[in-house]
């Protein structure tokens, strides 16, 4: 739990010293604790102690949501004030050039403590950094709010048989974890839907508008295909796993 969600384990640990060992269905009652402490401290506690850390709970609009309310009940909503204003006005501005049309958040960062694992992520750690999703559309060219997988994640806008696949070439090095991500999709849906070049790649440039965003990334075969020549627009490395399923980006 405490892996997760970061404050899981030490609220379990306080559900167990409610519950006397000789108690009756001890478990179960734990259990009920737990989940009422928890919900308590997320949703109540959190928010407000969170901000001495540095950081604050993404503020959700019209134009702004969670891919799942899993994403909240994690506690992995979390990012530093100047990261929260600039994905809130990328959002707004995004809304207004496709009226109707989210940008969807994914993994963010964890309310407390730096340098604390957000896994499976390797740099999410700092209140810095954030991942949305790709931009999808209809089978009519219509852009829409539909993604194509439950978590948000391991649907891949795989490389064309002309463009670069570093997948192949990150495992090929031994990387074996950098395609981990398709086992996490939790489940594919939206089979119909396909990938916006067009609407993702006004995202994107959105993104790297914001003065304060000092890297985005996303997997070099998108970034030939859209033409995203921003200097900001950067290759993580084969370490961590492959981003044709979402964008990353983060504060300078």
């Amino acid at each position: 739990m405490t892996v997760v969600t970061q404050i899981g384990g030490i609220i379990y640990l306080i559900a167990i010293l409610f519950v006397k060992k000789s108690s009756e269905k001890k478990q179960l009652k734990r259990i009920g604790i737990f989940a009422i402490l928890y919900l308590l401290t997320t949703f109540l506690i959190v928010p407000n102690v969170a901000p001495t850390f540095g950081r604050e709970k993404i503020k959700e609009s019209v134009a702004l949501k969670a891919h799942s309310f899993i994403y909240k009940l994690a506690n992995r909503n979390y990012v530093r004030p100047e990261l929260n204003k600039s994905i809130g006005q990328i959002a707004t501005e995004f809304e207004k050039q496709n009226t109707g049309i989210k940008i969807v958040y994914l993994d963010a960062n964890f309310p407390f403590i730096d340098k604390f694992p957000l896994l499976p992520h390797l740099s999410h750690n700092d209140g810095k950094k954030i991942d949305v999703s790709l931009i999808y559309e209809n089978d009519n060219g219509q852009l829409t709010n539909k993604k194509p997988s439950v978590s948000g994640y391991g649907v891949y806008e795989m490389p064309t048989e002309k463009e670069y696949d570093q997948a192949e070439v990150c495992k090929d090095k031994g990387n074996w974890q950098y395609d981990f991500p398709k086992y996490l999709t939790l489940g594919k849906i939206n089979k119909e839907i396909k990938f916006s070049e067009k609407g993702t790649r006004q995202l994107a440039n959105l993104i790297l508008k914001q003065k304060n965003i000092g890297k985005l990334f996303i997997e070099p075969h998108l970034k030939t295909r859209m033409n995203l020549n921003n200097v900001k627009v950067r290759f993580h490395g084969c370490q961590a796993v492959r981003h044709d399923d979402h964008i990353h980006f983060q504060l300078e």
